[in-house]
């Protein structure tokens, strides 16, 4: 397994996240400041992370593995944390419910990742799918999606 393949690259924005969310659950300065950066890097890391499942990731594993239920179930699940990651955007820390949003896409995204790492990704590797080229071209999407969401703020 090299460190720069697709599967690498995810798994590696999937443990980041996770430390963000640990992070925010964490926090003992519960400044609305804080609180709403905190949940701003996770929501922007998501979309990026996202973006570059579907673009490039998730087309090349259905082809290589022609588990297409498997994929479907992916993408419904991006679109449930996108609504989610949508409402935690648009709302201010302080108001209701902030924080059980912020809880139950915690909870989504680990079941999503779970799901990812024990049985998507098992099944990518036994293909033949180029894993380093693949890797190669999300790397690049990703920069550019950070750069652009960067270039907004």
């Amino acid at each position: 397994m090299k460190n720069n393949d697709a599967i690498s690259l995810l798994v590696q924005d999937h443990r980041e996240v996770n430390a963000k969310f640990e992070e925010f659950f964490a926090l003992e300065d519960r400044s609305d400041v804080r609180k709403k950066m905190l949940a701003d890097e996770i929501c922007d890391a998501l979309t990026v992370h996202t973006h570059i499942e579907e673009d490039i990731f998730y087309p090349a594993a259905r082809e290589a593995t022609g588990d297409h239920a498997l994929m479907d179930e992916a993408l419904v699940e991006h679109a449930s944390a996108k609504e989610l990651i949508a409402q935690i955007s648009a709302m201010a820390p302080d108001e209701e419910l902030y924080d059980a949003k912020v809880k139950v896409l915690s909870e989504q995204i680990t079941h999503h990742v779970r799901e990812e790492e024990s049985d998507m990704f098992p099944k990518v590797r036994q293909t033949t799918l180029d894993l380093i080229g693949l890797g190669a071209a999300m790397s690049k999407r990703k920069q550019a999606l950070q750069t652009e969401a960067y270039s907004r703020t």
